[in-house]
């Protein structure tokens, strides 16, 4: 497609306006050979997901499951926003990711665990041992930890083999599991074990990180006082080694708590566990993520729609078939890793890779050398490890013999130019991309070209997936058409079966932050009044596909993860020195986005600057992780403020940006904005230039 021109749009008065300076990119086709073998390439497949036919046609993904019992009602909508789905339905998700597979394909690999040591061979557990290994933990939990179905446990872990053999064991239990991120603290960890109540924390002893063992086990405890504290006790802490019996933490183990997992399991070995078949609305896991509040928001996800979503959009859109090879490079701590690591793709019976380390360790080459060992022909990761491969080792794909047939970017808006690479140096040209727009609430995709059918765009997510129908609306709810070139927030108007139940112990938040904001009736039980407000802004071309351009609500995409700005400020307000605390983007070659910190201090405190910025960097890192480690952290004598005292964020992120801070005659401190900008570009003003969306609007929407 011919480029068009680039189009400006002004940003009007009002404050949650997306200003948007957007330039058309031309259309990239997939190749022959690849359209030829996809799952997803008869029209008549898209058609059946043709709104006319929701929501029956999602009954399409649920048939590709095993059901102990059939649902016998597709979609109920009596409880609005909580809607069930395939109602009356029973299942187990660990029967369908490993049992149902071993009759044809016990002797496949269903997950090849490459250590970060390049020295240590890769691991491969076939679906006979991965059903081996998933009875005998589940027997462990169930007989010597005393778990059961509705139980929840937190499971943090670091990305080795045993932590989706634990998810799989609780699912066969029906144990609600809660993964926490490896890289964050104990104090993060104790905090989710709080909230969701559990009993029992699951942790490593060890793992490798850009070349050194780190001790994990260090942490637990730091998350057992801080659940203690949130008023939770922990009964027992599980430790896996990373080598069975030798251990690789300094921290001891405290009797008749801590209990080495290799050493339990000898009086489990050979083991079997009837899987106990769920309700198909039982909840499979809890995903905690940062919101616009302080406290992280527990995501509950129901166990038959939420499984029946990802196994049908790993068919369809990462087009997963029998023969492949599928390397997600996420971490399995966040939603993508549970989607598109755990239940999608081992519910297609996949052979999923699973890598410990750092992607640049020891060198930029190192995915490519794994991708050529074990012909890895899909490939997954996201827009912040493209960027980091591409500055530290632009030329080395072109020295590893590998071939993917598909590709995806995941976790944040991918830059054109960053696409490009990806596609020409990585993709040889011969690889399909999708560009998946989708969040932690959300289970699974929800915009995203079809690899088979669709042209791929640049910088552009797509059209919504099967089953999907988004809207951008205004502010006042207006619908903004396809080529109007205004940008707002995407909504999606129907449910689906991916989406999150409900925010755990908290349905009225549930409510207030995902429907609330377009709902024009409480009252109304048809799902068409409850559209779901995504937090995120976007752009529609005139051919349907959708621009994502960043959150619209105090949440920073740090490398795809999402910290809440409230979390990291209510950090920093645990120092007894800070008065104030405001949390912004700053854009990063590396990682996109970084949060840069303003702190106002009170009164009399004499600490010096540098010795402030370390102890609030210290104070994050423990606090929450160092994923949130600041990129600076700025002392300032005011914050930039409106007459009703609202830190103006928005202010403070076209600073650190070097923007245009806009018209600041309103705010009841304007002299304070020149003093910040001195002292964080210098006296010198600084050539204003064009901004990424997300951080131009950072901040103003309420």
């Amino acid at each position: 497609m011919a480029e068009a021109k680039e189009k400006n749009v002004t940003a009007g008065k009002d404050e949650a306006h997306i200003a948007v300076h957007w330039k058309e990119e031309e259309y990239f086709y997939p190749a022959k050979k690849f359209i030829e073998q996809a799952n997803l390439k008869d029209p008549a497949t898209v058609e059946k997901f043709n709104e006319k036919n929701f929501p029956k046609c999602f009954e399409d993904y649920a048939e590709m499951l095993s059901w102990s019992e059939k649902w016998h009602t597709v979609l109920d909508t009596n409880d609005p926003p909580f809607w069930k789905w395939f109602v009356g339905g029973k299942l187990n998700a660990c029967y369908n990711c490993v049992d149902r597979h071993l009759a044809k394909h016990r002797n496949k690999a269903a997950i090849i665990f490459v250590p970060e040591p390049e020295n240590e061979d890769p691991v491969v557990i076939t679906y006979q041992e991965l059903y081996n290994r998933v009875n005998e933990t589940a027997a462990m939990l169930r007989d010597s930890a005393g778990l059961k179905a509705g139980d929840r446990v937190t499971i943090h872990m670091p990305m080795i083999p045993e932590l989706p053999i634990t998810m799989l064991a609780c699912a066969r239990l029906g144990v609600v599991h809660s993964v926490v991120f490896g890289g964050f603290s104990g104090e993060a960890s104790g905090m989710r074990a709080a909230d969701s109540k559990s009993r029992v924390l699951i942790y490593a002893d060890s793992y490798y990180r850009s070349g050194k063992l780190i001790d994990h086990k260090s942490v637990v405890e730091t998350a057992v006082e801080t659940a203690k504290r949130d008023g939770q006790r922990i009964e027992k802490v599980l430790v896996w080694r990373r080598y069975p019996g030798k251990n690789g933490s300094a921290a001891p183990m405290v009797k008749g708590r801590d209990f080495f997992v290799d050493e339990v399991l000898k009086d489990f070995r050979g083991k079997k566990v009837e899987p106990v078949a769920m309700d198909a609305e039982a909840a499979l896991f809890l995903m905690y993520t940062s919101g616009s509040t302080g406290k992280p928001k527990g995501c509950q996800h129901r166990t038959g729609g939420y499984l029946a979503y990802v196994t049908g959009t790993s068919k369809y859109y990462q087009d997963i078939h029998l023969e492949d090879v599928y390397w997600c490079m996420a971490d399995i701590g966040w939603i993508t890793g549970h989607s598109y690591i755990v239940y999608g793709p081992l519910a297609l019976a996949a052979t999923s890779v699973i890598y410990e380390g750092v992607p640049n360790y020891p060198d930029p080459a190192r995915p490519w050398r794994i991708a050529e060992r074990l012909n890895v022909n899909i490939f997954h990761t996201s827009p912040t490890a493209i960027r980091m491969l591409r500055k530290t080792g632009p030329e080395e794909p072109k020295k590893s013999n590998f071939h993917f047939k598909h590709m995806t970017t995941v976790g944040e808006p991918i830059e054109p130019d960053v696409w490009r690479w990806y596609y020409d140096t990585v993709g040889k040209r011969e690889a399909v991309i999708v560009d998946t727009w989708w969040q932690t609430e959300t289970g699974g995709f929800l915009c995203s070209t079809r690899p088979a059918l669709d042209p791929m765009k640049p910088g552009s997510a797509g059209p919504g997936v099967l089953g999907i129908y988004p809207v951008i609306y205004d502010e006042n709810g207006q619908e903004l058409p396809a080529g109007s070139v205004k940008a707002g927030n995407i909504c999606i108007r129907n449910p689906w079966p991916g989406v999150m139940q409900t925010i755990w112990g908290d349905r009225e938040r549930f409510v207030r932050q995902y429907y609330q904001k377009y709902n024009k009736n409480p009252k109304s039980k048809d799902w068409h009044d409850w559209p779901y407000f995504a937090g995120d802004g976007a752009l529609l071309a005139k051919d349907g596909y959708f621009r994502i351009l960043g959150r619209v609500d105090d949440v920073i995409n740090v490398a795809g993860h999402r910290l809440g700005t409230k979390e990291l400020e209510s950090a920093c307000l645990t120092l007894d020195e800070v008065a104030e605390a405001a949390v912004v983007p700053v854009v990063d070659e590396i990682k996109g986005r970084m949060p840069e910190i303003y702190i106002a201090l009170k009164p009399g405190v004499t600490t010096s600057h540098k010795d402030m910025a370390e102890k609030v960097t210290r104070t994050i890192e423990t606090m929450i992780g160092k994923i949130a480690r600041p990129k600076t952290v700025q002392i300032v004598p005011d914050m930039p403020k409106t007459r009703s005292g609202k830190i103006m964020r928005r202010v403070l992120a076209a600073i650190s940006n070097t923007l245009d801070v806009g018209d600041i005659t309103t705010l009841a401190n304007p002299d304070i904005v020149e003093q910040i900008r001195v002292q964080v570009q210098g006296k010198e003003k600084v050539a204003k230039k064009e901004g990424p969306e997300d951080i131009k609007q950072f901040g103003s929407v309420e």
